[in-house]
C-alpha cells in the first residue's frame, strides 16, 4: 500500500515545491532511463494538485510497481495550455494555499519498543499493533500532501467502536486539535511538525469505552467546504489503566500493579485448611491471540459497548462468559468424575490454551473445567483488559443454597443424616477471584479488593454469574449491599447449624460450629511464590466481638434469622487434628481425634464415625468405614484417641482430590448434650520435580529433567504428561502408557528459549488414579 511505502521511505521531502529537481521515480520507471530531465508544465501541474500521488525521486530505494499503476500518465500526455493551468497571484504561496490538505498516511507509532507501548504498559503483548490505556496521552503520526497551516487549514480524528457509533454512549469519540491539552478530555495537539509529517499528542478520557478502535482523521479548509477522510488501516485497542489516579481500577502501588496487573504467572491453592497445596498456572495475558480472545468474549456476551466503559460492569458480564452454564461462554464446568470426550480440569494448567480454543472455535465451550480452572481464565482475561486481578482461595468454603447466610445440617429423631434436606454443602477449598476497583455505585468506603466468582453455583439475577462483591461488605456483614455479597458472605463467615427433627416433623437446632468455615483464605504474595493468607480482608477475627455483630447483622437478611435467638451451652468439646502435613497417598491415613471436658463433673459418651469419599465441592460419594468410640473422661480432661484408616479400604474408592470427610456424631449421657463434628482431609500426592540443563540462552536448545515416582503400590493407567513455559516452549501433551507401581519415570525436555528473563517450566500428571500431581521450574533466560 502507499502508506506502507511511505512509513519505509523515511527522511524522504513529500510534496515540496522546489525550484527544480532530479526526474521522480514514476518516470524513471515508465521510460527505464536514468538521465536528468527537465519536468514539463503538465506534470509539474499535476504534481501540486496531487503530490501523494505524485513525489520527487530519492535516495530511499523501494518497490514502486503498484506507484506505477496509480500515476502512469497517458503516452503522448496531453498538452495543457496556460489557460487551464492555475493562475497564481503571489508566485508559489498561492499555489501552496489553493491544494487542497489530505492524509497521505497514518502511523500509530505501535512498535513493542516504542513511546506509546512502553508508556502505556502494554510492551508485553504479542505483535505490533496500538495497545494505550485510557487517561493517558499517546502520539500519531500523519504524514500530509502538503505542510500543515493552522491559520487555513483545520484537523480532527475520529474513533469508533462497536457496530452503534453514538457519541453520547461514548462509542464515537470526536478529538478536535487545540493548543493546549486539559485532563480528562479528548483532544489532540500538535507537538512536532516537520515538513508535510505533524506529530499529534491524543488525550484520552479515563472513563472511555474499552475495546478495539477504528481510527480516520478528516481534513478541511477553514474557510469554505471540501472535507476530506482518510480512514487508518490499522486499528486502536483502549484498555483499563491501573496507572491513572482517575480511572476506577487505579492501583496506588507499582509492586502490587506488577503483580496483579503484568505478571504472567501465578499460584493458586488447593486441598484442605491443614493439607495446603500449591499449583503454578500460566495466565499468559500477553501470549499471542490472548487479548483478541479476551475481546471476542466481550462480543459473545452480547453487551452493549456503551457499558465497556465500567469495570463493575465487565466484571459481572465476564463472571458470566468464562462458564458456558447459560451463555455458551468459555468452559464446560465438570465435577463428574467422566472427562472422556474432553479435558480432565486437574490436567490444565494454563489458560493460553482454553482461550485460544474458544476463539478459534468461534465460541464453541471448551470442556472441562472446575473452580481452579475458572479461577485462573478469569485471572487471565481480567489482567488481560487491564483490571488488577488475583486467585484467590478459601478453605472450607460454605455454598449456601437457600440464602439462609447459615451452613445447615440435618439428622433425623436418631441423629442419622437426612440426605435429602442437606443441600448447603461445605467445599475443601474454592477458588474464585479479587478484582481491585473503585466502587462509585456503593456507600463510600467500599472499594478496593472485590470479590467475583465464574463458577456456576447459583444464579444470580437469572446467570451464573457471581460479584463483584465488595471484601469490605463482606467483612462487615453488610450483605444487602451488590453484588451477590450474601452468597460469598455465607462462604467465608456462616455459622454451621445442626437440626434434628422432632417426632412432629419440626426441627430443633441442637448444635452450631462458629469457626467450621472461611479458613487460610489464601493467595499468592506479591513479588514471591510464598503464599499469602488474606483471611483478616475477609472476615474479623474468629470469637471477636466484630466477627460475631458482623454475623449477627448478615443473619438478619437471610431466610433464618431466629436462628441467633438462644445461644446453647457446652462443656464437651470434640476436635480432628492431624500430624505434620497429614496423611499421604498410597499409606494408611492417621488423624487424632482430640475430646475435652470442660467441666466439673465427668462425662461419658459414645461418638459414632464415620468417613466417606468425597468431591472437592463437599459432597459426597459415600460412606467406607463406620465404627463407634466409646469416651470416659475425668472432670477437665482432654483425651487423644487414634483414628487410622487403612490404604486397603481406600484403594478403590477415591475421586479426584483424593478427598475425604470423617463426620462425628454422638450425646453425652450426663447433660444429653449433642456433640458434633465435620473434618475433611486430603491424601497428598508427590511432586513432579523439574530439573534444568545447560544455560539458558535465547535461541539456545536447552533441556530440563522431569522426574516422577509413582507412591502407589499399583499401576498407574494411561499416564499422560502436559507440559509448558511461557517464552520457552508452547504447551503439548507427552503420553507415557502405564507406569508400575513404586516405579520411577523420567522425562527429558528439549526446547529452544525465545524471550529472556525469569520464566516458568510447568508440567502436570493426569491419570485416572492419580490427581493433582505437577511441578515447576524456574528458569532465568539470558539473552542472547
Amino acid at each position: 500500500m502507499p502508506g506502507e511505502r511511505l512509513t519505509v521511505r523515511g527522511t524522504s521531502e513529500i510534496g515540496r515545491f522546489h525550484g527544480s529537481s532530479p526526474p521522480t521515480r514514476v518516470e524513471v520507471t515508465i521510460q527505464n532511463e536514468g538521465e536528468k530531465k527537465e519536468e514539463g508544465g503538465c506534470r509539474r501541474w499535476f504534481r501540486k494538485m496531487c503530490p501523494c500521488c505524485c513525489k520527487r525521486q530519492n535516495s530511499t530505494s523501494y518497490d514502486v510497481t503498484d506507484k506505477v499503476e496509480l500515476t502512469k500518465l497517458p503516452n503522448p500526455a496531453p498538452v495543457i495550455s496556460d489557460a487551464t493551468k492555475p493562475k497564481p497571484e503571489n508566485g508559489e504561496t498561492k499555489e501552496f494555499e489553493e491544494i487542497k490538505l489530505s492524509v497521505c498516511s497514518v502511523d500509530l507509532l505501535s512498535s513493542k519498543t516504542g513511546q506509546n507501548r512502553q508508556e502505556h504498559h502494554t510492551d508485553l503483548f504479542d505483535g505490533d499493533e496500538l495497545i494505550i490505556r485510557r487517561g493517558q496521552t499517546f502520539q500519531v503520526e500523519l504524514e500530509l500532501n502538503r505542510a500543515f497551516n493552522a491559520d487555513t487549514d483545520k484537523l480532527h480524528l475520529d474513533l469508533r467502536t462497536g457496530p452503534l457509533h453514538l457519541v453520547s454512549k461514548g462509542t464515537h469519540v470526536i478529538i478536535p486539535l487545540v493548543e493546549n491539552l486539559q485532563n480528562s478530555r479528548w483532544e489532540a495537539k500538535i507537538i512536532e511538525q516537520t515538513g508535510n509529517k505533524i506529530k499529534l499528542s491524543v488525550n484520552s478520557l479515563p472513563n472511555a469505552v474499552i475495546g478495539l478502535y477504528g481510527l480516520t482523521v478528516t481534513t478541511s479548509p477553514v474557510k469554505g467546504e471540501g472535507a476530506t477522510t482518510f480512514t487508518s488501516s490499522e486499528n486502536i485497542t483502549v484498555l483499563f489503566n491501573p496507572w491513572c489516579e482517575v480511572d476506577t481500577v487505579f492501583l496506588d502501588d507499582d509492586e502490587e500493579r506488577k503483580e496483579y496487573v503484568l505478571n504472567d504467572t501465578g499460584r493458586i491453592y488447593y486441598g484442605t485448611e491443614k493439607q495446603i497445596g500449591a499449583r503454578t498456572w500460566n495466565f499468559g495475558q500477553f501470549h499471542e491471540g490472548i487479548l483478541e480472545a479476551c475481546l471476542f468474549i466481550l462480543e459473545k456476551s452480547e453487551m452493549p459497548p456503551s457499558g465497556r466503559g465500567d469495570p463493575v460492569n465487565v466484571v459481572r458480564v465476564l463472571s458470566a462468559m468464562i462458564n458456558a452454564q447459560d451463555d455458551f461462554g468459555v468452559l464446560v464446568g465438570n465435577w463428574s468424575g467422566n472427562y472422556l470426550d474432553g479435558v480432565s480440569p486437574a490436567a490444565w494448567s494454563s489458560s493460553v490454551e482454553i482461550l485460544r480454543k474458544y476463539h478459534a472455535s468461534n465460541g464453541t465451550p471448551v470442556s472441562y473445567g472446575q473452580c481452579w480452572v475458572f479461577s485462573g481464565i478469569t485471572t487471565t482475561v481480567l489482567r488481560c483488559l487491564g483490571i488488577p486481578a488475583r486467585s484467590v482461595t478459601n478453605f472450607q468454603s460454605a455454598h449456601d443454597t437457600d440464602v439462609s447466610l447459615t451452613t445447615d445440617v440435618y439428622f433425623d429423631e436418631d441423629l442419622e443424616p437426612i440426605d435429602y434436606l442437606n443441600s448447603d454443602s461445605v467445599w475443601n477449598f474454592h477458588v474464585w477471584n479479587d478484582c481491585w476497583m473503585a466502587r462509585p455505585d456503593l456507600p463510600p468506603g467500599h472499594g478496593g479488593w472485590q470479590a467475583v466468582d465464574s463458577t456456576p453455583q447459583e444464579t444470580s439475577q437469572g446467570t451464573f454469574r457471581c460479584g463483584p462483591a465488595s471484601t469490605n461488605a463482606i467483612r462487615s456483614g453488610q450483605v444487602y449491599l451488590k453484588h451477590d455479597t450474601p452468597f460469598v458472605f455465607a462462604e467465608v463467615n456462616s455459622d454451621k447449624i445442626y437440626w434434628q427433627r422432632n417426632l412432629d416433623g419440626t426441627f430443633t437446632q441442637f448444635h452450631s460450629e462458629k469457626k467450621a468455615v472461611g479458613h487460610f483464605i489464601s493467595t499468592k504474595a506479591v513479588g514471591s511464590d510464598e503464599r499469602a493468607d488474606i483471611t483478616h480482608l475477609y472476615k474479623h477475627s474468629e470469637d471477636s466481638e466484630e466477627e460475631r455483630i458482623a454475623v449477627e447483622t448478615a443473619s438478619r437478611y437471610g431466610s433464618k434469622p431466629e436462628v441467633y435467638a438462644s445461644p446453647i451451652a457446652e462443656d464437651v468439646s470434640v476436635e480432628v487434628k492431624m500430624e505434620g502435613e497429614g496423611p499421604r497417598m498410597g499409606t494408611d491415613a492417621q488423624l487424632n481425634i482430640m475430646v475435652k471436658n470442660l467441666s466439673s463433673e465427668p462425662r461419658q459418651t459414645t461418638l459414632h464415625s464415620q468417613v466417606a469419599v468425597m468431591y472437592y465441592t463437599g459432597v459426597l460419594k459415600g460412606a467406607i468405614k463406620k465404627e463407634q468410640i466409646s469416651v470416659e473422661l475425668l472432670p477437665n480432661e482432654e483425651k487423644s484417641i487414634e483414628w487410622v484408616l487403612p490404604y486397603q479400604e481406600y484403594q478403590n474408592q477415591l475421586v479426584d482430590q483424593a478427598a475425604l470427610m470423617l463426620t462425628l456424631s454422638g450425646k453425652v449421657n450426663e447433660t444429653k448434650q449433642v456433640l458434633a463434628n465435620q473434618t475433611t482431609f486430603r491424601l497428598r500426592t508427590p511432586d513432579l520435580n523439574i530439573t534444568p540443563l545447560g544455560e539458558a540462552v535465547v535461541g539456545k536448545e536447552m533441556a530440563a529433567k522431569i522426574t516422577f515416582t509413582n507412591p502407589l503400590p499399583r499401576t498407574l493407567k494411561d499416564v499422560v504428561f502436559r507440559v509448558e513455559g511461557l517464552g520457552l516452549q508452547k504447551g503439548h501433551e507427552v503420553v507415557v502408557g502405564d507406569v508400575s507401581g513404586h516405579s520411577t519415570v523420567t522425562l527429558t525436555e528439549h526446547f529452544i528459549p525465545s524471550q529472556p528473563g525469569q520464566r516458568k517450566l510447568v508440567a502436570s500428571l493426569d491419570c485416572k488414579q492419580l490427581t493433582q500431581v505437577h511441578g515447576v521450574a524456574d528458569i532465568v533466560v539470558l539473552e542472547k
